[in-house]
């Protein structure tokens, strides 16, 4: 079985549920926030508070970023990043 020298063989486009990202950033965010109220509330969990606190900042850098580029593609923007939900659900094809 060969595939033809001109033919450039396309990977199968990803499942709908991988595209979701809002219950991925819920469930991270809840995470950490419990993570948070743990180090700041049980004295045992005391050192957890520096990786608490970053992994807080880092989802909400994380978030914006996406928002960003997201924005960007619906903008259509050279540079911006493909396949992000729009916020009307549909996929942005730019």
């Amino acid at each position: 079985m060969h595939a033809e020298p001109d033919r450039v063989p396309e990977p199968p486009p990803l499942p709908a549920a991988v595209l979701e990202v809002w219950p991925m950033i819920a469930v991270g965010a809840i995470a950490w926030l419990a993570a948070a109220v743990l180090a700041f509330t049980v004295p045992a969990f005391e050192s957890w508070r520096p990786v608490a606190v970053a992994g807080l900042g880092t989802g909400l850098l994380g978030t914006g970023i996406f928002l960003w580029q997201r924005d960007a593609a619906r903008r259509g923007a050279r540079g911006a990043q493909t396949g992000l939900q729009s916020r009307r659900g549909q996929i942005s094809k730019t």
